[in-house]
């Protein structure tokens, strides 16, 4: 009994965050008639008046982001060319990520190094993962492929610590630059503002998953290499 509700919760904290950012974001994706832009011009809008006008707004087929290597807002084309709460506010936030960049916001930049470095260190992990097993037949030395699983295990650490530097990015591009910059220019009437702040907050819940998947598969296989 306790298993079956230790693996109902641990599925709720995974999936029910991922769950609720999707209906939230899906009832306020409806177009508005009263919003003079579109997410993507709206998006432009900010980036000059923050004096970011060499940071540049297209679309994006691999989710809403900000590329600080390119200096690039990138929306989906619903965000790009909607004229939504959910495409004002996304569009926000990434506008958020880039005036984190122009303020030289440090847990940007070492998340941007360090998931450039998580990538190819899981990468490496996976071939250890792969090769442990014909290193330890060719070998006929166990050690060396168990030596060669410590290494992959280790690689999933990466991963983990990336999920946890980009939550304190994301809560801050969300709550400390996307809200503060709505609030000042009064776009959104006290209602829409609200809901913006329950799209973000939303999205942040999903980021606290991620990070939670993250330590748990890390943790998992610990455990196991441990037996």
């Amino acid at each position: 009994m306790h298993i079956l509700f230790g693996t109902l919760l641990l599925l709720l904290l995974l999936f029910g965050p991922q769950l609720w950012v999707q209906a939230v974001l899906k009832r306020h994706n409806k177009p508005r008639s009263d919003f003079p832009g579109s997410g993507g011009e709206f998006a432009r809008h900010l980036l000059n008046k923050l004096q970011l006008d060499k940071v540049q707004v297209e679309a994006s087929e691999q989710g809403d982001h900000y590329d600080p290597h390119s200096k690039t807002v990138r929306l989906t084309p619903d965000k790009l060319n909607g004229k939504s709460l959910t495409a004002i506010t996304v569009a926000a936030h990434e506008v958020g990520h880039a005036l984190q960049d122009k303020l030289g916001y440090k847990p940007l930049l070492l998340r941007s190094r360090l998931a450039v470095l998580a990538q190819a260190v899981q990468q490496l992990g996976n071939g250890l993962f792969i090769l442990a097993p014909l290193v330890t037949v060719l070998s006929r030395a166990p050690s060396s492929g168990v030596l060669m699983l410590a290494a992959g295990v280790a690689s999933f650490g990466s991963a983990a610590l990336v999920h946890l530097i980009t939550l304190p990015v994301e809560w801050d591009a969300s709550f400390r630059r996307a809200l503060p910059l709505l609030e000042a220019g009064r776009y959104l009437s006290g209602q829409d503002q609200r809901h913006a702040r329950q799209i973000l907050t939303a999205a942040a819940f999903t980021y606290i998953a991620g990070s939670l998947a993250s330590l748990l598969n890390l943790w998992r296989w610990l455990r196991w290499f441990r037996r």
